[in-house]
């Protein structure tokens, strides 16, 4: 593969370039221009943050073409692929499915057999802490094309101050591009992994600071996940306008509680069953110091670095009173099996 550009899928979970999908089209200029490599893009048509790897199986699921055109990706909508008109940069897909669906399209359907690596982000704000990613639709693409056994990267820029000057967004996607382009030619080892005995996923958070603009590095470091909770995500629905803007509560335009100003509030009254999204998120993306256990991605956002965390597609499991290594048929008759009376 080293012989050959590499050919990579970029999808996300925020959608075309807009407003609450602002990072994607500078991430792939830098991977097409900076790095030369073979960029398809297909992402979901709309806003699909807080999905997770959700497959919407009922859907048929539609596309189209997307034409983006420097300098913000802005550009137009065809229902049929057509040759560049001037000034556009490339051909995008838009499903209308989740980012899950997109990366398993991609993989099997629109490339198949043809992609290295998937790349799903930036995401607008942070997928630290296992209550973000377990929820992330960014996170969630990734897991889906794991599961296709390819190489696959979250990407995630964490909204610590707003507004996020435009001036950092450069400095942020040539972080992340050196970052992925470390991991492709350093990808880790992993006697669980389920491609090749590798590691099956990576998640990268980038904190949105001015650090970004130097004169010093910004440190990066090896993480785990932080494993956190989180209590009530909705409230009654008693207003007109969303609590929660479709970008998710880290967007640029909630509060530090994750919420819209002047929207939300419980009162109303549960006998009507009309509920909407309004997390009480304050301390996930605010948490103290000592609630983060140094070395957890949590821990370094707060600290203002860069966390990588390398990722199993699997959900995690407790510690076996067996150990960790396969047993017999036999072994386990012996070990495992149910010998109680119920």
């Amino acid at each position: 593969m080293s012989a050959q550009r590499l050919r990579v899928v970029l999808t996300n979970d925020d959608g075309p370039p807009s407003h609450d999908s602002p990072y994607i089209y500078g991430l792939y200029r830098h991977l097409t221009r900076d790095l030369g490599w073979d960029v398809k893009v297909v992402i979901p048509s709309t806003q699909k943050s807080w999905i997770g790897k959700a497959y919407q199986i009922t859907d048929i699921i539609r596309g189209r073409y997307y034409y983006p055109r420097d300098p913000d990706g802005a550009g137009e909508i065809s229902n049929e692929s057509r040759p560049l008109k001037e000034g556009e940069v490339a051909e995008w897909v838009l499903l209308d499915g989740t980012p899950a669906t997109c990366a398993n399209i991609a993989l099997h359907n629109l490339y198949p057999g043809q992609i290295d690596l998937l790349i799903s982000g930036p995401n607008l704000g942070r997928n630290s802490s296992a209550a973000f990613a377990l929820s992330s639709g960014t996170i969630g693409a990734a897991l889906s094309s794991s599961l296709s056994k390819v190489r696959s990267i979250a990407v995630s820029y964490a909204t610590i101050t707003r507004p996020i000057p435009d001036a950092w967004f450069e400095p942020a996607h040539q972080l992340a591009s050196g970052i992925i382009r470390h991991l492709w030619d350093n990808w880790g080892r992993d006697d669980r992994g389920i491609r090749n005995d590798e590691v099956d996923l990576y998640s990268i958070n980038v904190p949105m600071l001015e650090s970004l603009l130097g004169p010093a590095d910004i440190p990066i470091y090896w993480t785990r996940m932080w494993r956190n909770s989180y209590g009530r995500l909705f409230t009654e629905h008693v207003v007109s306008k969303p609590a929660t803007s479709p970008a998710g509560p880290d967007s640029l335009d909630s509060n530090e509680q994750g919420i819209l100003p002047g929207t939300g509030g419980a009162n109303g009254t549960c006998k009507d069953l009309v509920f909407k999204f309004s997390p009480e998120m304050g301390n996930l993306i605010n948490p103290t110091a000592d609630e983060l256990p140094v070395g957890s991605d949590g821990w370094a956002i707060r600290n203002g670095w860069v966390s990588v965390t390398p990722m199993r597609a699997a959900f995690a499991e407790p510690p076996h009173e067996m150990g960790e290594t396969p047993l017999t048929q036999k072994e386990l008759e012996q070990n495992a099996l149910w010998k109680v009376r119920l």
